[in-house]
């Protein structure tokens, strides 16, 4: 899907420290995404101590990043193909 360009973008993983939320997990990743645009920090993925060699992406290890984000993507997947994926904008006052 985004070819080439995956190599730029951040991805992080907030299940890292909340666990698994069952029904409430996109709730929980959107207002996370949400408050990752407002506040432009990425949260980190905690624990990322044994990097993949497989998966060469920019995983936002450990440490959250300053990054002016105007658009983010909230995937959520869950048990028994419970799936939802919403792309949220910074809104832009005229």
């Amino acid at each position: 899907m985004f070819g080439e360009y995956a190599y730029n973008l951040k991805i992080s993983s907030n299940k890292s420290m909340t666990g698994h939320l069952l029904g409430a997990s996109g709730g929980a990743e959107a207002i996370s995404t949400a408050l990752t645009i407002k506040n432009d920090i990425i949260p980190p993925t905690i624990n990322y101590n044994s990097p993949d060699p497989e998966c060469d992406l920019d995983y936002v290890p450990n440490q959250s990043e300053k990054k002016i984000i105007n658009y983010a993507i909230s995937n959520s997947f869950g048990f028994g193909g419970h799936n939802g994926v919403i792309v949220l904008g910074k809104y832009k006052e005229d």
